[in-house]
């Protein structure tokens, strides 16, 4: 899963983005060798055989696909590596043993498995990122990783703005849920306060959505720059000290194949995220007080008003980009119905993680720095693969054409999904629903899961009809805070238009003590890797629950639908058929 909003900066964050264990066994070179070429295989299965509701799915399988993918030689697989590169070519050679269509990259020869994307990969130099402060209490400087977090521009490697600053409450625009943030204000030429998240009491997905889009209403309104802060509630949730780990993560997008780097707000050339000093002296002077703001926000529905400072900012960075390439790995799975094969069902799960943390001083020469991502998103990438052989091996093929997704760039703000949803291997009009696999938590009996987005379209009940046989019941957003409908890639099918969901294990059953104690423990370090106690019955439950799921969308007679009068329906399909919610 992206950190998004609980961990590395992310567009979310501000607006530019973005072991040796001994108890693990390095794999063998005939062992390496051998997962490459043999997929998990079911028993035999004549073709005169009538074929079951459920073929049948193995914890071996499921633990042999996390083995392989989480081993230390892998490095954690971060985008543009070479472990990244090894993890994608067992994925194709899964693939090409199932005999899937390769729906990659097109060349003389047909296509590729891989979708090769070309990134822009921006670091910091070794000047520090600084934010100078003028106003009533005279000039105050923060430096980066401080009390601030300051942003890259790509476009603009030797970063230099000065502007006069504008509160703007939380920087949000929607005239549907009665938000209209700019309403009085210019803010022409300067940078934007805002604060993080949105009002209380907006529904969980529709605000995760809109936060997502400040830079986007900054840029609209003329603003230059954008700065964060803190309400009580995202403070809880996502402390400075959590956000500052992160903060020297280098920012990726991805490049078209034009040569132009994608930046969803190129008028916004300066941001940063701030800590209480800083903020209390972009502050200084202003008619309200800090405390007074949130105290206000943290109500239901407050909606703090803007107001212009007595201040201004001096942001200035420095930045160094190079161009990385890591593929998308893409298979086809033709459907079996004359009629229906045209439309597509896509299945997919991201295949990168974090790789390898850095040094830091005082640590152990030995200490473990592997970010082996077996649950994130190793297992997801199981999950995947195993409902792919056993569609490929079912007598009755899927009536709809199935699209096997495994994903790039996840981590560095959902850009793999966002590439093939904009540069797709058929027309995104043909691409009918999308179930995205993320961090499946499979360290409990899971007796429910989470479908993100199943409220938006005929998705929540396909799903909760397809899981109710087996026990499994559907359960909503347990953690709206952590705003995940916008951090897997499953969003990225929203946006053009595509019903999706981000499915999850639920809370059930001892779920939400699993979850709490993951986010707060091996996600995103280290000890996500196979010493955790991995439940691999847990793993294949969840795979037949994915299998029984992309069936049913692959077989209605009717595609999934968006809702009439939904939110995301009608911004991002507003000709698309609607249905009766």
């Amino acid at each position: 899963m992206d950190s998004g909003p609980a961990g590395r900066q992310s567009c979310a964050t501000y607006p530019f983005s973005r072991k040796p264990n001994p108890l693990i066994k390095c794999l063998s070179l005939s062992a390496a060798a051998l997962a490459l070429i043999l997929p998990a295989t079911l028993p035999a299965q004549s073709p005169d055989r009538p074929a079951t509701t459920d073929p049948v799915f193995t914890p071996a399988a499921m633990r042999a696909h996390v083995e392989f993918l989480a081993d230390d030689l892998l490095k954690g697989r971060d985008t543009g590596s070479e472990g990244h590169e090894i993890a994608a070519r067992y994925v194709a050679s899964q693939f090409d043993g199932l005999g899937l269509k390769p729906a990659g990259d097109a060349d003389g020869q047909g296509r590729s498995w891989l979708q090769r994307i070309t990134f822009q990969k921006t670091e910091r130099t070794q000047t520090p990122a600084t934010l100078t402060v003028s106003g009533p209490a005279g000039d105050q400087r923060f430096t980066h990783a401080g009390d601030v977090l300051i942003g890259m521009n790509a476009a603009e490697p030797r970063l230099d703005v000065r502007a006069p600053l504008v509160f703007v409450g939380y920087g949000l625009e929607n005239q549907r849920l009665g938000l209209n943030d700019y309403a009085g204000l210019d803010v022409t030429g300067k940078i934007v306060v805002t604060l993080r998240g949105y009002p209380k009491g907006l529904p969980s997905e529709e605000g995760a959505h809109l936060s997502a889009t400040k830079a986007m209403v900054a840029e609209k309104h003329g603003a230059i720059g954008m700065l964060s802060l803190g309400t009580l509630q995202s403070i809880k949730a996502r402390p400075w000290a959590r956000m500052v780990q992160f903060a020297d993560e280098p920012d990726f997008t991805w490049v078209s194949p034009e040569g132009k780097p994608f930046d969803q707000a190129p008028g916004i050339r300066a941001g940063a995220a701030l800590n209480d000093p800083a903020a209390q002296a972009v502050f200084a002077g202003a008619p309200q007080t800090i405390a007074a703001i949130r105290k206000l926000a943290d109500r239901k529905g407050g909606k703090p008003k803007g107001f212009a400072l007595k201040t201004s900012v001096r942001i200035q960075s420095d930045s160094a980009s190079q161009r990385v390439t890591s593929p998308n790995v893409v298979a086809i799975l033709p459907g079996s119905d004359p009629v229906l094969k045209d439309d597509y069902v896509v299945l997919s799960a991201h295949l990168d993680h974090i790789g390898v943390s850095p040094d830091k001083p005082g640590e152990p020469a030995d200490k473990d720095r592997i970010n082996n991502g077996a649950l994130d998103n190793g297992a997801g990438i199981a999950t995947m693969l195993e409902v792919a052989r056993a569609m490929a091996m079912a007598p009755d093929k899927p009536r709809r054409s199935i699209i096997f997704l495994a994903s790039t760039g996840e981590e560095k703000g959902l850009l793999g999904a966002d590439y093939f949803a904009r540069h797709p291997s058929v027309p995104i009009r043909q691409i009918v629903g999308n179930v995205d696999l993320d961090m499946p938590l499979l360290l409990y009996p899971f007796t429910d899961v989470i479908a993100f987005g199943a409220d938006h379209s005929t998705l929540g009940p396909i799903v909760a009809q397809a899981v109710k046989p087996m026990g499994v019941n559907l359960s909503p957003d347990p953690m709206p805070q952590e705003s995940i409908f916008v951090r897997s890639d499953h969003y990225m099918f929203v946006k053009q238009g595509v019903p999706a969901v981000f499915l999850a294990t639920g809370f059930a059953n001892g779920g939400e003590k699993a979850w709490g104690d993951f986010l707060s423990g091996a996600y995103h370090h280290p000890g996500d890797d196979m010493t955790q106690k991995i439940d691999w019955q847990a793993g294949a439950r969840f795979a037949q629950a994915n299998y029984r799921i992309t069936r049913a969308m692959a077989d209605a007679d009717t595609p999934p639908r968006w809702f009439k009068n939904d939110f995301f329906g009608d911004i991002f399909a507003p000709q698309a058929s609607k249905a009766t919610k």
